[in-house]
């Protein structure tokens, strides 16, 4: 195992980046706010590893927040994306490879029959609510704390008085007339959802939710949880939306609807189908779908929306995870990390909650599993900060907040899941002296 030396490359390009980018970076969670220190710059990436400014190899867990899937630079998805930009960066018209990649995530989930392609997460979940909208003609959502869904103004509120209660706004420049349009409940919370809908259901088009929480560290549903938000939909006449941005071609193929028996009325999709590419897409039922322009009187465009460049890189991901075996592989690697995470932490004498589905896994430091968002800011968050530094001195990228999911990739071999079982034994010792 490696031992980190220093980051002076790193710190002078972040001491440049404050003086031309928002508080050095151009997402907030990059800072490093959360556990302190400054910001790592990397060079480059290849496989399971990630490379700082200043010569430093680390072992990554976060994936780029999951697209990396097959691994860093991956031959097959490098060559696609050259192949196409070799014809051009951008057209600003239609292209074959936009029906190719779409007919393939339609074909792996069943309940889409259409889709829209976007640039971002935040791009998918804004249209989706905006098509559920369309679709009932109401205006109110439900989303549950302490998931995220991008940062459109609707889905930036934050709880008030109790769960089941209007938003208000959790961000500078949200009016509260678009904030009390959202509807808050805890996530796994089924009674609150059924109190809102009790009260307010006439006016609810669509409820948002994470079919496995990713934001506030990794939270899975309790096993009624989803099947009586459909339940509640159905009897109410709204939509159900699945935010599959992280899960969808992460957890299994397809996405987590495939490993359930609810389907939602809209999905989300983003990350794995871009290929580390920025692509994102919403999809639906074609009677849904229909009401999306041109064909509808929804209006949503995009200059960017279905770039050849994103479009080559979802499709040579996509065959890449189709490979037999490969999702049974990937939840063996993380089910391999977890079990080695909780030896170490418990021969420390340290809690935590761990859990993982397919290539996606998550670890808390807390006594009591997290079942919401009140579970998780209930955690040790200054235990993870220790343990985020003592690990990327050891050469382990964790994200740096305790409120993020993880991602292993099938580039992660047998050598680099040990190298980060030993990293964590030591990490674990060292944060508890």
């Amino acid at each position: 195992m490696q031992t980190i030396t220093r980051k002076t490359k790193s710190e002078a390009a972040f001491d440049h980046a404050c003086r031309v980018l928002v508080g050095g970076v151009n997402s907030p969670v990059r800072a490093f706010g959360s556990v302190g220190g400054q910001p790592v710059f990397v060079e480059s990436a290849s496989g399971p590893h990630i490379f700082d400014v200043d010569g430093n190899r680390y072992i990554d867990l976060v994936g780029s927040w999951g697209p990396a899937i097959v691994g860093h630079a991956h031959p097959d998805v490098i060559e696609a994306v050259k192949q196409a930009a070799t014809r051009g960066l951008s057209f600003g018209a239609c292209c074959e490879a936009e029906a190719e990649l779409a007919g393939i995530i339609v074909e792996a989930l069943p309940s889409i029959e259409m889709i829209r392609f976007v640039n971002s997460g935040t791009e998918a979940t804004m249209s989706a609510l905006r098509l559920a909208r369309a679709t009932t003609g109401r205006p109110c959502i439900i989303k549950f704390i302490g998931c995220y869904h991008g940062h459109a103004d609707s889905l930036l509120v934050a709880t008030g008085s109790g769960g089941a209660t209007f938003g208000v706004p959790n961000s500078a420049g949200v009016t509260d007339a678009v904030a009390a349009q959202t509807l808050l409940a805890p996530y796994n919370d089924l009674e609150a959802v059924c109190a809102i809908m009790k009260k307010s259901g006439k006016d609810v088009a669509a409820i948002i939710v994470e079919p496995i929480a990713g934001n506030m560290g990794y939270v899975e549903p309790n096993e009624i949880f989803l099947a009586g938000l459909r339940t509640l939909c159905d009897e109410h006449n709204c939509l159900l939306i699945f935010d599959e941005v992280m899960t969808g071609f992460r957890v299994a193929w397809g996405g987590c609807q495939n490993l359930i028996s609810v389907k939602p009325d809209i999905t989300c999709c983003g990350k794995v189908i871009g290929g580390g590419m920025p692509v994102a897409a919403y999809g639906a039922s074609k009677r849904i779908m229909h009401q999306v322009s041109p064909l509808g009187p929804m209006y949503q465009a995009g200059t960017l929306s279905g770039n050849p460049l994103g479009m080559a890189a979802g499709i040579a991901t996509l065959a890449i995870c189709k490979q037999p075996g490969f999702y049974e592989a990937l939840q063996e690697k993380a089910l391999r990390l977890c079990d080695g995470f909780w030896g170490a932490a418990s021969t420390a004498g340290i809690a935590v909650q761990i859990g993982s589905t397919g290539g996606m896994f998550g670890m808390m430091f807390s006594d009591k599993p997290v079942r919401n968002f009140d579970d998780a800011q209930a955690g040790d968050h200054d235990a993870y900060s220790k343990f985020f530094h003592a690990m990327l001195d050891r050469g382990v990228w964790l994200p740096p907040s305790g409120y993020e999911a993880m991602f292993i990739s099938a580039a992660h071999d047998d050598a680099s899941l040990e190298e980060i079982i030993a990293a964590a034994r030591e990490s674990f010792l060292a944060i508890r002296s």
